[in-house]
């Protein structure tokens, strides 16, 4: 018996994708209205001024279901007080200090300023990761080189004692990659 073929669903939409109007014509009366809001021309019929409303209502409604699901998966920033803030900053500081200063042993390559540490992250909002370093917003690059001496007043001092003498950062600046995941690296190198 020849194997039979199934029915294409392509032309079939599923029930959980909700089809989307364009909203052509609410975008284009928002857009006509907030060009000129004291003399929009308002329609003399009661049926175009409420064509109007229509539109608009149904564009406001779709949105406010987009806003909504975004809200449900977690996808929508939140906005953080100036204690959060502050906190969140505070948070990822110390941790990055205290892990670049365990990286600072002892090695060889010390005496020469060469030996190499590598500090990774995450932090899940630019916001805070653009404050942390001083800047104006989030982040507007994926890898930036920061002089020392910034670095250090955003994170704090980073030196540690080994053998005999003292470590410190060294070089002409420390590397810093970000990633829109929220990943993020420092790296430099250091020494006596």
């Amino acid at each position: 018996m020849p194997a039979q073929k199934r029915k294409s669903d392509a032309g079939q939409s599923s029930s959980s994708k909700k089809a989307r109007a364009s909203h052509a014509s609410a975008k284009a009366l928002v857009k006509a209205i907030l060009a000129d809001p004291d003399s929009y021309p308002i329609p003399d019929s009661d049926e175009d001024i409420r064509q109007s409303l229509v539109y608009l209502a149904q564009y406001v409604k779709d949105l406010e279901q987009d806003v909504q699901q975004l809200e449900g998966t977690g996808s929508v920033p939140k906005v953080l007080s100036a204690d959060q803030l502050d906190a969140a900053v505070e948070k990822i500081r110390k941790a990055a200090h205290s892990g670049i200063k365990k990286q600072m042993t002892w090695k060889p390559s010390c005496k020469a300023g060469t030996a190499k540490w590598c500090y990774d992250g995450v932090c899940g909002d630019p916001v805070v990761f653009g404050t942390l370093l001083g800047l104006d917003g989030p982040p507007k690059w994926k890898m930036h080189k920061m002089p020392i001496e910034d670095f250090e007043n955003c994170i704090g001092d980073l030196d540690a004692s080994a053998r005999y003498s003292h470590l410190y950062l060294k070089g002409p600046h420390v590397n810093i990659r970000w990633s829109e995941s929220g990943e993020f690296r420092f790296s430099g190198t250091y020494g006596a």
